[in-house]
């Protein structure tokens, strides 16, 4: 009888411990240095569209440098942009980037040069060297979803890109690019 309750008490065991193995396979990846490849000064030429629902044939180029170093051990990040446009003027803006340890989620926030708004922040993960980022926007004075891409990320070069949707999701529009490319020292 008691060789009967151990090979029960062995099938229980065994059973509970299958069943916990989605859980443990569902833990969310530590991301905490997610950013690290944007460390140090880089080259970055981006594009402005002005009309992305109407279009995107109203655009403004600028051409300039982000620099972009760790704060709190490389859970948080700080990124300044400074570029020029022959059209568009003198733009600079700063993002701060924070992850949160228990979510496992990064959080955008950026804050404009020339009038120091800061715009609502975004929400994001990275996932096969690909980040998403979620959050909303505003295009003349609606609120839209906004959706912030990097990708294309490698040693020296990675791309960031913006799209709004104004249809909950289902379609998505570009309304800023920016390719970056590192600067030798």
């Amino acid at each position: 009888m008691t060789l009967t309750f151990r090979r029960a008490g062995l099938a229980l065991a065994g059973l509970l411990a299958c069943l916990a193995l989605p859980a443990l396979a569902e833990t969310p990846r530590d991301g905490a240095h997610d950013f690290d490849f944007a460390r140090g000064a880089w080259r970055t030429h981006a594009t402005s569209i002005q009309d992305p629902f109407d279009g995107g044939t109203h655009t403004t180029v600028f051409d300039g440098t982000k620099t972009a170093h760790a704060v709190w051990g490389g859970k948080a990040w700080m990124e300044e942009i400074e570029a020029d446009s022959p059209t568009g003027g003198h733009w600079e803006g700063m993002t701060l980037f924070t992850y949160n340890t228990t979510s496992h989620q990064w959080s955008q926030t950026y804050f404009d040069g020339p009038n120091g708004e800061m715009q609502t922040p975004s929400i994001g993960s990275f996932k096969d060297g690909r980040g998403e980022f979620y959050g909303t926007d505003t295009y003349k004075g609606r609120s839209v979803l906004a959706r912030g891409i990097w990708s294309d990320i490698t040693a020296d070069a990675h791309r960031f890109e913006i799209d709004l949707s104004d249809d909950g999701g289902r379609t998505w529009h570009t309304s800023f690019k920016a390719d970056l490319t590192r600067l030798k020292p």
